[in-house]
């Protein structure tokens, strides 16, 4: 019981977290994208694409089955959030720049160790 729990406790907390940054890149925030093009140089379409890809992220992730797909969104929200930590760094960006990202990496970490088995690749 205790880590069904934690894997929704996390789980719902990095959907929310996923589907409101990629909201926001979708529609295109002032605020991001100044940062995104502006402070890290990364061209303003990059916003479009990790958008797109968040909001199927977490739909894959909260649906039943499809193991392997959840796999994939997984890693992708890593690779995602270990890029932004290191883009922020790269650029010398203060530490409060660090907080989402770092905090949407754990979340992805702790509910990727406590999911379901019925939601592991089972060999």
């Amino acid at each position: 019981m205790r880590d069904k729990i934690i894997y929704w406790g996390s789980t719902a907390w990095l959907a929310l977290g996923m589907a409101s940054t990629g909201i926001v890149q979708l529609i295109r925030l002032k605020e991001e994208v100044e940062k995104t093009s502006l402070a890290l140089g990364y061209p303003g379409y990059f916003l479009t694409i990790l958008g797109v890809w968040k909001l199927l992220g977490v739909i894959a992730i909260l649906i039943p089955k499809f193991p392997l797909l959840k796999e994939w969104a997984y890693a992708g929200f890593f690779f995602a959030m270990t890029g932004a930590i290191f883009s922020h760094w790269a650029v010398g960006d203060k530490a409060v720049d660090f907080f989402g990202p770092a905090l949407l990496l754990v979340l992805t970490v702790i509910s990727w160790h406590f999911r379901p088995a019925d939601r592991k690749i089972t060999r």
